[in-house]
């Protein structure tokens, strides 16, 4: 089932990301009402009525081109962790974040995106990034590349010895051990910066316009369809252990993605100096 899919036409899947951004996401865009911003966990952590809708909208659009498939979405495991679970399972999955980069869309700055990836049984096969408020949509498919908006796209490698600009996730937000790892990245070679969209920094790694992320959490939502991006234009990643990062879970974090291999050995080792 799975494979026929893939071989079939996924301009279908584009088709539903892009309405379901068009129905929910910008008509809310810098037109949101006190009333329809929420916080989860604190006031960093924020959920809109554009989140809850475009999510709801995805779940119905994505399950009908792929019957037998399910939605492990952001809002949808919040209501119900368990819903968290089908990772692991034997149906294909489609992993959901409707509006990452909640903050930037609630101040209404561009930064945002929504991010759908499609896995089986832990492996991802398909993934889409589609920043709404600047139009571009980049897709991987396992084996098959990257692009940014029908054309294809290399990350290419950092010239040698030359300074790595990483986005990294914020040492406030994180236990006192990876804290210390992330501060590690505050070394001679390595410009780091707190990160905004996870997806948004994931595709400027894969456009080779960044050399790496480096992130403390390991939400499948927030990284699913970057991994995969990263991987099908050429990049590399792993957790600080030298693992592969797995979206089931289970990681030692933190960990990076980066433009090549070799990058990726450097963050690591400035992340075990700060450990």
């Amino acid at each position: 089932m799975i494979d026929e899919f893939l071989a079939g036409d996924l301009t279908e899947v584009e088709a539903a990301v892009r309405a379901a951004a068009a129905a929910e996401i910008m008509p809310r865009f810098r037109q949101l009402a006190a009333h329809e911003i929420v916080e989860k966990s604190g006031p960093h952590d924020l959920v809109t009525t554009a989140d809850r809708l475009a999510e709801e909208h995805l779940t119905a659009s994505l399950t009908e081109l792929l019957p037998g498939s399910v939605v492990v979405g952001e809002e949808a495991v919040h209501a119900d962790p368990r819903v968290y679970d089908a990772l692991g399972g034997d149906a294909p999955v489609w992993i959901v974040d409707p509006v990452d980069g909640t903050r930037q869309f609630v101040r209404g700055e561009p930064g945002f995106c929504t991010l759908v990836a499609l896995a089986h049984r832990g492996e991802l096969l398909a993934s889409w990034t589609y920043a709404a408020a600047l139009d571009e949509m980049a897709i991987a498919v396992r084996g098959r590349g990257a692009t940014l908006d029908g054309e294809p796209i290399r990350s290419g490698s950092p010239d040698p010895g030359s300074v790595l600009h990483v986005a990294m996730s914020h040492p406030d937000y994180t236990t006192d051990a990876q804290k210390r790892a992330l501060l590690g990245l505050r070394t001679e070679g390595i410009e780091a910066r707190p990160c905004g969209s996870a997806g948004l920094e994931y595709l400027y790694v894969a456009l080779g316009e960044q050399d790496a992320v480096a992130f403390n959490w390991e939400y499948a939502w927030d990284h699913a369809a970057g991994l995969l991006l990263v991987a099908e234009a050429g990049g590399a990643q792993a957790t600080l252990s030298g693992a592969p990062f797995r979206i089931t879970g289970g990681n030692t974090l933190p960990f990076t993605a980066a433009r090549d291999g070799a990058t990726v050995e450097r963050v690591l080792r400035a992340l075990r100096g700060g450990a």
